[in-house]
């Protein structure tokens, strides 16, 4: 089901993390920004789509992780774009004929055999540098940056007031740090996070790659939180986020999982640079 979170843009939130794919209208027809996950429910938006008359022109993926990189024959065959980054690294993970296989393997049981993955990573990557994406309809600006993924891009719908994040800012996720692939995780999130606040100015609504939409109150204070929990991680400080914990929104108590995690792979890095060679 879409639903119109500012003129001219609609979110379809996914049952699967609260994925969301993001639609922009346009001329001739929508912009749609990482598509979906299952199957049905790329169908079900297609048809949705196709009802209203607003057929798709063009797609967008925010980076290079699966579930931003997925499509539906229903959707058609318009252009999809990402980052050259972006683009480059699907190019190097599906390369070889186990490349679908290897994703496969590594979906969530409750949605394996869901995920359409015939169409995964058909993306073309934009020039380096381009400021919006290529298309006939509002100015969507292009602000790339090396958190979480190569070549994530955070888009600013600049006419429309609406900030899609990809997976930052998000009031469910913690940020997710490039800890296994980047040189320096921890400057890569608090770099992307100071060029998303270079245009906070102009949000008045917020679309995480997963959580709730939000509203211009919401926008700083998204940044600030995901600061403050990159500098805990960073300073050995004792973490106080309610997405960690006993507060956390109900279904989404794996999350504290996942930040167990991301501590030990950075301590285990630590080590890596502290040992004499």
């Amino acid at each position: 089901m879409l639903r119109q979170v500012a003129d001219g843009v609609l979110v379809h939130q996914s049952g699967f993390c609260q994925s969301n794919a993001v639609v922009v209208q346009g001329r001739a027809g929508v912009l749609l920004i990482d598509a979906g996950v299952t199957a049905s429910e790329m169908a079900c938006l297609a048809d949705d789509l196709r009802e209203s008359g607003r057929p798709v022109v063009a797609g967008f993926s925010t980076h290079p992780h699966w579930d931003h990189l997925l499509w539906h024959a229903r959707l058609g065959a318009a252009p999809r774009y990402g980052t050259a980054r972006c683009a480059a690294t699907v190019r190097d993970r599906l390369s070889d004929p186990q490349g679908k296989a290897r994703v496969a393997s590594t979906l969530p049981p409750e949605i394996a055999g869901r995920v359409p993955l015939d169409l995964l990573g058909v993306i073309t990557g934009v020039p380096a540098g381009t400021a919006h994406v290529p298309w006939d309809g509002p100015h969507v600006r292009i602000v790339e940056h090396r958190a979480h993924a190569p070549g994530h891009a955070a888009l600013l719908i600049e006419e429309r007031g609406v900030l899609v994040a990809g997976d930052m800012l998000s009031d469910a996720l913690i940020p997710m740090l490039d800890v296994n692939g980047a040189a320096d995780p921890i400057e890569d999130h608090l770099a992307a996070l100071r060029l998303i606040e270079g245009v906070a100015g102009d949000v008045d609504v917020v679309v995480p790659g997963h959580g709730s939409v939000g509203g211009a109150d919401q926008v700083r204070a998204r940044i600030d939180q995901d600061r403050a929990y990159v500098h805990a991680l960073r300073d050995g400080h004792d973490l106080a986020d309610p997405r960690v914990g006993p507060s956390a929104e109900p279904g989404w108590e794996w999350v504290a999982g996942m930040h167990e995690g991301q501590l030990q792979r950075l301590a285990r890095r630590s080590e890596r640079d502290v040992t004499p060679g």
